[in-house]
């Protein structure tokens, strides 16, 4: 890391008196090779290149079907619009040079880590995809397959090929995240000293940037895949795949999404919230000053923990979320359209992509009807900003009830069941109301102006122990709405979807399913404007800690105070509205995967029954993924936080002059740890989620796995001998069951033994991200309403008391419960992809 010399000197005279420069974390500025490529390209060479894609874009759409050119058109103007408010935000100045230095600084840090990061996650992709490959070669393929003249190359190929688009879109969809935060944070800090409604316009707009980006990505990539299987396989033709299979070769882009957000995820949260504890602890416990405080060395490291954890890492995740609802639903539409013989079952495959351009176009109106007009700014009341992005909200759901309305008309209608596209909009207004229900709870539970968060700040007052007791219990009691909500809703649009009308050859109703998959939709449909309000979230904190860094009037600080708060607030509501998304997307894809093994076993699979022993031990196992997953996810923040502290202490006593702007800390070096902690531990939890499903359910894919999980072991950490061994009984049990099956007769023991390892999992990660995620965002905010100067204000004992519940926090609701629902939707897909492994 380059330093400044005379700070590493010591030789700066009064702190106070020289100019705040803050040094790179970077030799230089990184910027991707693509995006050098084409800043080297001629202008008018680019449009004649980009016209030819959009045309050869539109030509394949065409020769799909007209749907699919209405989702590539929005899904541009969505692109379009996106420039304009990146163009927007960028175009506000970046305020005095002291702010501009710390920016700096923490975008050099955030591009580098990304790089590193993605670096390490594209090498894991690369040797998933060959082992992918290597088994798709050997599986067997269904009759529907086998009649079209698709075999076991063509299908591992284009697996393959669907994996690493998924995951390289997923890489883009992070990098857009962390790209315009880095950039958006000093200019709602410069804004903030005109005004608080023109700096929340202007965190709200670039968080609606990444939103629209990466939704877009999610639907257009999905779509583009769709449109070039449909035009290079022929299909519906004579002897060809039929549409309603097609689907199902799309799986690998979800899992490949799936994969590199639970890394990035991980990786992330692991180093924002270590940078976070180890600031915190020593900074305002131990020394007595202020959060984001120059003088604390791990300031720099925490801000870009928020870019990189927060932005980065969700925006991969919404992507992810997006793009295996989408999935599932057209697998699950294609079958019900397949089992009712209706004519043309176009419409129910392609009607999650025209769900989700709707949702770019209400989102994208939602956030502009944000506005910003002149306020009292810095010397006034500060309007809530919570009550403003409740009205965008507001006004998104309006047009998302509308636009559900005619996307089932126009898609869903059938002679067979005239009437069974109402009832498919009344499941999407029950995902609606579910998604607004879930956003609700979670504001009550996490915001400071409520009974539940005062409650806790109140036990603060009574010592440190009091504290942690009344978060645990906090987030204990906050798991039964959502569950309740959940049941709720699966329940009703299962019924919805039953009584549609649609009915297969047996005259069974087959709708039910479906109309869960649609609720998803619903629950989804306003997906943008979410992933807006949670961008929002780390912008504004990015914007609090330039402006206590560059010491801006107190006046100030109190806007990007305000706007921090309301940001944890949006960060935690938008964590349980993905938690309920993915409970419902992983009941989706758990279905999904019961009719892949029914269509390879030739035989049904409907039930899977726990009273037997070897799938009562499955669903043991699923259950304790979860526990250990979280575990891991946790103490890999602990262990790199004690580094942080260790150093930030050193620095402190080694320094003296910090206290007193006579020294500069070394924020470079508390960059390094946390970058290459982070690094290092992201790798055991996450391998163990990808091992694991496979391990259990089949023995011939470990073969494969077992030297992969033993390299990066290797590479990754030191004792890792226990990582060998528990990786090793996994495999010794996956062999156990699936030969036991064989053996007694039971060719379906494998299949039903991870049948109940994923449901057990999707059950109790459920339950584990509620209680993580809310009490998490609950002790941030008890220490945000004690900072406000409540019960004493800060450097209080009570407010040393929150500090520590909020450090207790930390790992919970920004590592492993995000990570959490990830695994979840990850464990859900990656069954279906390996589902002939487990026969």
């Amino acid at each position: 890391m380059i330093m400044d010399e005379d700070m590493e000197a010591g030789a700066l005279g009064p702190y106070k008196d020289k100019p705040r420069v803050f040094p790179s974390m970077r030799n230089k500025p990184y910027s991707p090779l693509i995006f050098r490529i084409l800043m080297a390209v001629d202008v008018r060479i680019l449009l004649i290149v980009m016209l030819f894609a959009f045309g050869g874009l539109f030509y394949i759409g065409a020769s799909t079907s007209p749907v699919i050119v209405f989702v590539f058109s929005i899904c541009i103007i969505s692109l379009l619009m996106s420039i304009y408010l990146a163009k927007w935000v960028l175009a506000k100045d970046e305020g005095p040079p002291e702010m501009a230095q710390i920016s700096d600084a923490i975008r050099d840090g955030a591009e580098g880590f990304f790089r590193t990061q993605y670096g390490t996650i594209s090498k894991m992709a690369l040797l998933l995809a060959i082992v992918i490959l290597s088994i798709y070669l050997f599986r067997d393929t269904t009759p529907q397959q086998e009649s079209s003249g698709i075999g076991r190359t063509i299908t591992a190929f284009i697996t393959v090929a669907a994996f690493l688009l998924g995951a390289l879109c997923s890489g883009i969809a992070g990098y857009v995240g962390m790209w315009v935060s880095v950039r958006a944070n000093v200019r709602v800090s410069s804004a903030a000293r005109r005004s608080a409604r023109e700096a929340l316009q202007v965190a709200v707009r670039a968080g609606g940037f990444s939103a629209m980006v990466v939704v877009g990505m999610a639907v257009i990539g999905i779509a583009i895949l769709y449109a070039l299987f449909y035009v290079l396989l022929g299909v519906d033709s004579p002897g060809s795949l039929k549409i309603t299979e097609l689907p199902l070769l799309l799986v690998g882009y979800g899992f490949g999404a799936s994969f590199v957000a639970l890394f990035a995820q991980l990786g992330g949260g692991i180093y924002t919230k270590a940078a976070d504890v180890g600031a915190d602890l020593v900074g305002k416990v131990e020394q007595g000053i202020p959060e984001d405080d120059p003088r604390n060395p791990a300031v720099i490291a925490d801000l870009v923990g928020d870019n990189v954890g927060d932005c980065a890492a969700r925006g991969a995740d919404l992507f992810e979320s997006i793009a295996a609802e989408i999935i599932s639903a057209m697998i699950l539409g294609g079958t019900m359209a397949q089992k009712c013989k209706i004519e043309d079952p176009s419409g129910f495959v392609l009607f999650p992509l025209v769900v989700h351009s709707f949702d770019l176009v209400v989102s994208t109106i939602g956030v502009l009807s944000i506005r910003g007009k002149r306020d009292s700014g810095a010397k006034g009341p500060v309007e809530d900003p919570m009550t403003i992005l409740q009205k965008g909200y507001s006004v998104t759901i309006v047009l998302a009830v509308i636009t559900f309305g005619v996307s089932t008309r126009w898609m869903l209608y059938t002679e067979q069941a005239p009437s069974a596209w109402l009832n498919f909009a009344l499941c999407g207004m029950v995902g609606i109301i579910t998604a607004y229900v879930f956003v609700w709870i979670t504001k009550y539970y996490t915001d400071y102006k409520h009974g539940p968060v005062r409650t806790l700040a109140l036990s603060s007052s009574t010592g440190h122990g009091t504290n942690i007791i009344a978060g645990v219990s906090l987030g204990l009691e906050s798991t039964a709405l959502p569950v309740l909500v959940i049941s709720l809703s699966i329940i009703s649009a299962f019924w919805l979807g039953q009584t549609s009308g649609l009915v297969d050859e047996t005259g069974n109703a087959t709708g039910g399913l479906f109309g869960t998959a649609v609720a998803t939709m619903g629950m989804l449909s306003t997906a943008a404007y979410i992933l807006t309000m949670d961008m929002f979230g780390p912008i504004a904190d990015n914007a609090g800690g330039i402006v206590e860094m560059s010491q801006q009037p107190e006046s100030v600080r109190e806007i990007t105070d305000v706007l921090d708060a309301v940001g944890n607030t949006t960060k935690a509501t938008t964590k349980g509205f993905a938690i309920g998304s993915a409970a419902l997307a992983s009941f989706l894809l758990f279905s999904a995967y019961m009719d892949e093994v029914s269509t390879f076993a030739h035989e049904p699979f409907k039930q899977v029954d726990i009273a037997i022993p070897e799938v009562f031990i499955g669903g043991l196992l699923g259950s304790m993924l979860i526990f250990l997953f979280s575990a891991w996810a946790c103490s890999a923040v602990g262990r790199t936080a004690q580094e942080v502290v260790t150093e930030v202490r050193r620095q402190f006593i080694e320094r003296p002059g910090i206290m007193d702007y006579q020294e500069k800390p070394d924020y470079g070096r508390c960059v390094a740890i946390v970058a290459s902690a982070s690094l290092k531990e992201m790798i055991k939890p996450g391998v163990l989620a990808v091992v694991s499903p496979v391990a259990v359910g089949g023995h011939f894919l470990v073969l494969y796995f077992a030297p992969l999980s033993m390299g990066f072991g290797v590479c990754a950490f030191h004792g890792s001998c226990i990582f060998f061994l528990e990786t090793y009984c996994f495999s010794e049990s996956g062999i156990i069951f699936k030969l036991l099956g064989i053996y007694t007769g039971r060719p379906l023991l494998g299949a039903k033994v991870v049948a109940a390892m994923l449901m057990f999992a999707t059950v109790s990660g459920i339950l584990m991200a509620l209680f993580l995620n809310t009490a998490g965002g609950a002790w941030d905010n008890a220490k945000k309403y004690i900072e406000t100067g409540a019960l004493g204000g800060k450097g209080s004992e009570c407010h040393k008391a929150a500090v520590t519940g909020d450090t207790v926090g930390d790992p919970f609701k920004d590592t492993a419960g995000p990570s959490l629902h990830v695994l979840i939707k990850m464990l859900a897909t990656i069954t279906l992809v390996m589902a002939p492994v487990f026969l």
